[in-house]
């Protein structure tokens, strides 16, 4: 919690713009003060953005893992994340659709194809972590070559989203939180609700039968979370890879297999990497900014090799 707050003060005292401490005080009480309107109109919202999407990706790949047994187990590495982007893509390019409120459900839909697919081709009920992660690879490789290719026949739609296509929060404002929090809460309660069933789940279906739990339900619950989860924060952000695959391996050495614990403390350190990126990310690019997608894979990938070193 402690380095949650950490991350949200430095999000919200860091910009393109210098400010003091006390310009940013003031930018946050008085509406008279000239700073009002940056922190309130850019770092506000973007800082709140940063808090639900890292919360929604990490959570998202937490249950995934549970789910399917499969520690590579990742919106961004099975392809959901790919197929909500192919369906944003085909919104703007094919529909001229520019708003969240408009790529939402397209990023809604094309994450629940997705996910169905991969568990689809991953064997279903016996899926093996193996085929599931190679599914993922290719459904991953196939639509963001689609993405591309897309994007490429219309110079109009690259301009709108070239950000979007990196992973930003920098288009963020308080319309978009509003309209995301819904599905973010939504997938929330789902994700946390399924705690308790997927313990039981992790001890194979008549186990969890014989506890009370009901398999199909279950594993419906979970994909309509991470449907939620992970097709409202693409359609809000863009595709953001690692947050979902990295921190539950963070969390699990302190909080143990118990998703009980787990989901609460992924829903805390997720948004700390991801806000912890996005601020390092505005230090490293200025005057500019390196967009917090770039900043993640970047992380991202020397974190999780040394995590998988640590482990054997």
């Amino acid at each position: 919690m402690l380095a949650l707050a950490a991350v949200t003060v430095l999000s919200i005292g860091f910009g393109a713009r210098f400010l003091s401490p006390a310009e940013v005080w003031s930018g946050l009480w008085d509406p008279t003060a000239e700073s009002y309107r940056i922190v309130h109109e850019m770092r506000l919202p973007r800082t709140l953005l940063g808090l639900m999407v890292g919360m929604a990706l990490g959570l998202a790949g937490a249950v995934m893992q549970a789910l399917t047994r499969n520690p590579l187990a990742d919106p961004g590495l099975l392809g959901i994340n790919a197929g909500a982007s192919a369906a944003v893509a085909t919104a703007a390019v094919f529909f001229g659709i520019s708003t969240f409120f408009g790529y939402v459900w397209f990023a809604l839909a094309g994450a629940a194809v997705v996910t169905a697919m991969v568990y689809a081709v991953g064997g279903g009920r016996s899926a093996t972590p193996a085929r599931l992660a190679l599914a993922g690879a290719a459904l991953n490789a196939t639509l963001y070559s689609y993405v591309s290719a897309t994007l490429l026949s219309d110079t109009g739609a690259i301009d709108k989203l070239k950000f979007w296509t990196a992973g930003s929060l920098a288009s963020a404002d308080f319309a978009t939180v509003q309209r995301l929090l819904p599905f973010f809460a939504a997938g929330l309660l789902v994700a946390l609700l399924a705690a308790r069933p997927l313990n039981a789940l992790s001890l194979g279906d008549d186990a969890a039968r014989a506890l009370g739990a009901k398999p199909g339900v279950i594993r419906a619950a979970v994909m309509v979370a991470v449907t939620l989860l992970c097709g409202s924060a693409t359609a809000a952000c863009g595709p953001i890879v690692f947050i979902g695959l990295l921190i539950p391996h963070m969390v699990r050495p302190i909080t143990g297999p118990d998703l009980r614990w787990m989901l609460p403390y992924t829903a805390v350190l997720a948004p700390v990497l991801l806000l912890g990126s996005d601020v390092l990310g505005r230090i490293l690019g200025s005057p500019g900014e390196l967009q917090v997608g770039t900043v993640t894979a970047v992380l991202g990938g020397p974190l999780f090799l040394y995590l998988v070193r640590a482990a054997k």
